[in-house]
């Protein structure tokens, strides 16, 4: 195996795969390069990405969708057709951006309701720790991953110190509207300005303080019985907007949509109070081996500390 290569466990097949990479080539000319460490700056800028993110509505970038379809092998019979009628779904979509947030046809994925577990908010790849502290290594040195970064020194810091965190990453083949894994409210929202950095573990290895320089968003929610929890959107190269579709004036229900992504990977951050509730082992296990674990929408990916 390359070093260079992503390998991470898939739960639902038991078995370690190898990540078939979206530009990869740019991002290792981007991140491992002298010219391209010089042109990380202005491919990070926010009016770069956002501008290459508007080129996803037009119309022409729906010509992009066939062969993204199957250079990645999508199955697409498990999402909605777009709005476009077309005799294959893969020609249903106007642009590039409906196509990036397509959503799963009815029953195809489910959330757990045991109170004391936790569902997967994205189908995504995982990394999870039960403290944050300065043993974890996994994806950056922990000084890099206080909670009082990750909020951007934020108040509310102090309440997620020492807790448990959640990484899930989203590639740009994967379903990008992520979800509210527990009923509960809103209880405060904003912004954190900064760049658009690839999130990619190509990018992480070669500047890891990504997940703190990226622009981000973050909502703390009161659940019913996980406490608190920090939710983190993080933008990243090439991340046109980070759309909050929920009203968080309202309560949310377990499995509601909170929002999705436009065009690029990106990565959604969790970090719950110190001794509530920890990441499911499998998780844990594999993070320590230096490995994500994929899992679907609505799996299990925590649970009470007491259980």
């Amino acid at each position: 195996m390359s070093n260079k290569e992503i390998v991470y466990f898939n739960r639902s097949t038991q078995s370690e795969e190898t990540e078939l990479v979206y530009g990869d080539g740019a991002i290792r000319f981007i991140y491992d390069s002298p010219i391209g460490q010089l042109l990380a700056p202005i491919v990070a800028s926010k009016p770069l990405s956002q501008l290459y993110g508007r080129y996803q509505d037009w119309s022409i970038s729906k010509n992009k969708v066939p062969p993204f379809v199957d250079q990645f092998d999508i199955d697409l019979s498990i999402y909605k057709a777009g709005s476009v009628a077309a005799d294959k779904k893969k020609d249903s979509y106007k642009n590039f951006n409906e196509f990036f947030i397509r959503e799963f046809e009815n029953n195809q994925r489910s959330f757990i309701e045991d109170n004391a577990k936790m569902p997967a908010f994205s189908e995504a790849r995982y990394f999870g720790h039960q403290a944050i502290n300065d043993d974890v290594q996994i994806p950056v040195k922990g000084k890099l991953l206080k909670a009082h970064d990750l909020l951007g020194g934020s108040d509310w810091s102090q309440s997620f110190s020492g807790g448990p965190l959640l990484v899930a990453r989203l590639c740009p083949v994967d379903y990008h509207r992520y979800h509210y894994p527990l009923n509960g409210k809103t209880l405060d929202s904003f912004q954190i300005p900064g760049q658009y950095h690839s999130v990619n573990p190509l990018a992480l290895k070669s500047k890891p303080e990504i997940f703190i320089i990226n622009e981000r968003r973050a909502s703390i929610l009161e659940t019913e019985h996980f406490g608190k929890l920090a939710y983190i959107e993080v933008g990243a190269a090439m991340v046109g907007k980070i759309i909050q579709s929920h009203d968080e004036s309202k309560a949310h229900s377990r499995g509601d949509e909170k929002g999705y992504f436009l065009f690029g990977g990106s990565t959604v951050i969790l970090l719950g109070e110190k001794g509530k509730w920890h990441p499911s082992e499998d998780i844990c296990a594999n993070t320590r081996k230096g490995m994500e674990t994929y899992l679907h929408l609505g799996e299990e990916v925590a649970q009470l500390h007491d259980i």
